[in-house]
């Protein structure tokens, strides 16, 4: 209980002292999460869409294998993406290894199945209502999955959320790409890992703190923009 209790001390005294360590980690850790999700949610809820509306042989294994690929091991991911940006890797002219790039590209990599299959189920129930009014129109495909994308919107932010909560948490793979260097790709997470380790409890509680507070803020924040409460949707 006196390390926790350390911990919420540090903690408050990191964010009322306006630390400038603590602030550079915590923008770094947003601007890596937040363009990975970006990148993600532009890939993905597109998929989620027309894997809902298209009709195609060895869909049913293609969606098996989305939802399969939800529980990717992070590490393993951060191993691939290591080999692919090495000198020796395909990428590796590019000199993305040990950058915030090669940490996004991961991000990217593991939260891309998470947010599309969730869209496709959420599409996919509002798809069954759409279905005849759509096809009576004669509307194109590109048509129906912008219209189901407009009117899912609020669905498919939860999907986007979802994928930031395991991004904004990741450590193991971004780790292994990102190197965990000072000033550069030091984020939250291998933050807590490296004091941890160093045996510093009550910082990387605090540090603990503050990523938990982050994580609940966005997600405060977003549901407010969306209005979701304001209009019955909780």
């Amino acid at each position: 209980m006196t390390e926790i209790w350390e911990g919420m001390k540090a903690a408050v005294w990191l964010i009322v002292t306006l630390d400038p360590e603590l602030i550079d980690i915590t923008l770094r850790s947003l601007q890596v999460t937040v363009t990975a999700v970006v990148i993600a949610s532009a890939i993905a809820l597109p998929l989620g869409a027309l894997l809902a509306i298209q009709r195609f042989r060895h869909r049913r294994a293609t969606i098996a294998v989305l939802n399969a690929l939800m529980g990717l091991p992070p590490v393993v991911v951060g191993l691939i993406v290591y080999l692919m940006l090495s000198r020796s890797g395909p990428f590796g002219v590019f000199g993305l290894l040990f950058t915030p790039a090669a940490m996004i590209i991961a991000q990217v990599i593991i939260i891309t199945p998470l947010i599309a299959s969730i869209a496709h189920q959420a599409i996919r129930d509002l798809w069954a209502e759409y279905h005849d009014l759509m096809i009576s129109m004669n509307t194109t495909k590109g048509q129906r999955i912008r219209t189901l994308l407009w009117d899912g919107r609020r669905a498919l932010m939860t999907a986007s959320l979802a994928g930031f909560g395991r991004a904004i948490g990741e450590v193991g793979a971004i780790m292994i790409v990102g190197g965990n260097i000072d000033n550069a790709t030091r984020v939250l997470t291998t933050a807590i890992a490296l004091e941890t380790g160093k045996g510093d409890f009550g910082l990387a509680l605090g540090l603990g703190f503050v990523l938990i507070g982050l994580a609940i803020f966005v997600n405060l924040a977003i549901h407010w923009v969306g209005r979701t409460e304001s209009e019955g949707r909780w």
